[in-house]
């Protein structure tokens, strides 16, 4: 399995990803606990790799169009060693789903790919 990307980009997202948490956590009642709880189970090893589920959330993200998801998927799926073609047949999907309207996220997503892969140790 690939380490995650330690690039300052990555490190400032992952800090600030994980204050912000705490910060809802703070306030937290036991339904967005739950959520979070959920959210985080939905993503373990099963039926489905880790893997398989981290393409299934960018995917999802990219149609969506949550960069904050799109960012922290893309880093998971580099990590459970996603290639380049996988990555790229998920972003097919996720324009076929989603629309022309996701070009702008593909654009971010794959640059980032491209900074992941420059740091990678491969």
């Amino acid at each position: 399995m690939k380490k995650r990307d330690s690039s300052p980009s990555a490190k400032r997202f992952f800090e600030q990803r994980e204050s912000l948490n705490d910060t809802v956590m703070k306030y937290a009642d036991i339904g967005i606990k739950r959520f979070f709880n959920l959210d985080t189970s939905a993503y373990t090893e099963g039926a489905l790799s880790v893997k398989v589920k981290e393409m299934l959330g960018l995917t999802a993200s990219l149609v969506l169009r949550c960069d904050d998801c799109i960012t922290y998927h893309l880093h998971n799926c580099f990590s459970s060693g996603l290639t380049s073609k996988e990555l790229t047949e998920a972003a097919d999907i996720a324009l076929i789903v989603g629309g022309s309207i996701i070009i702008p996220h593909l654009r971010r997503m794959f640059k980032e790919w491209d900074l992941l892969q420059e740091g990678s140790d491969e």
